[in-house]
């Protein structure tokens, strides 16, 4: 019985192991040879603290940053990389490489929409070059993350597009296809703008969504 009860133990452990992998490149720990010393998890009444994620646990999201906006070119924008969104309740590790095109990276708090997201790329756009209003008391510009899909290269009404119009770059809404510019090229859509909380901005919780907003 003890035997069959090992056999399943180790059984399991190797099936975690193999199920859930999400480092994508390989590391090495080394083998420091020193002996054990102290109490590891659960002996002589010694607990880590531990925290078990949840099964729909988001984890926030690496995003590479392409560049600023406006001024940003295709060649910029499409030299950046993506890596695919973490399994639910699981997380991967980003190895940032040094020779990369990226200007930086940027964690974006996990969610249905930046896990849908196929070929996720980050802009940092002033506020004023997308005209999202903020606060009067704001008078220098201010820095947003723009959140565009690669992958999402078709038109759809109303959805803000990247498009290159005349060798630049150009983020804009349209009601209809037939008011695209001519000869342009859609080169993802916006999936999220997110705006930094400022002290200048209002501090509301009434629990109504069209009350509850800081600018």
């Amino acid at each position: 019985m003890n035997a069959l009860r090992l056999i399943f133990v180790f059984g399991l452990m190797a099936e975690s192991t193999v199920a859930w992998s999400p480092a994508k490149q390989q590391y090495f720990r080394q083998e420091t040879g020193l002996a054990m010393s102290g109490s590891l998890h659960g002996q002589d009444s010694c607990f880590l603290p531990l925290k078990q994620l949840d099964q729909d646990y988001f984890a926030p999201r690496i995003i590479q940053i392409a560049g600023a906006y406006p001024g940003l070119t295709k060649e910029e924008f499409m030299a950046v990389s993506s890596e695919p969104a973490a399994p639910e309740g699981q997380w991967t590790y980003d190895f940032s490489d040094p020779d990369g095109p990226q200007l930086g990276t940027v964690a974006l708090d996990g969610g249905s929409v930046v896990a849908a997201c196929e070929d996720p790329v980050a802009i940092i756009a002033e506020h004023t070059s997308l005209a999202v209003p903020l606060p009067d008391a704001i008078t220098e510009p201010v820095d947003l993350i723009v959140l565009v899909d690669r992958a999402a290269t078709h038109f759809a009404e109303r959805r803000f597009l990247l498009i290159e119009e005349n060798g630049e770059l150009v983020i804009g809404a349209f009601e209809t296809k037939q008011d695209l510019p001519a000869g342009c090229e859609i080169l993802g859509q916006v999936q999220l703008c997110q705006i930094p909380w400022l002290p200048s901005m209002k501090k509301t919780k009434t629990g109504f969504m069209e009350v509850d907003e800081y600018f």
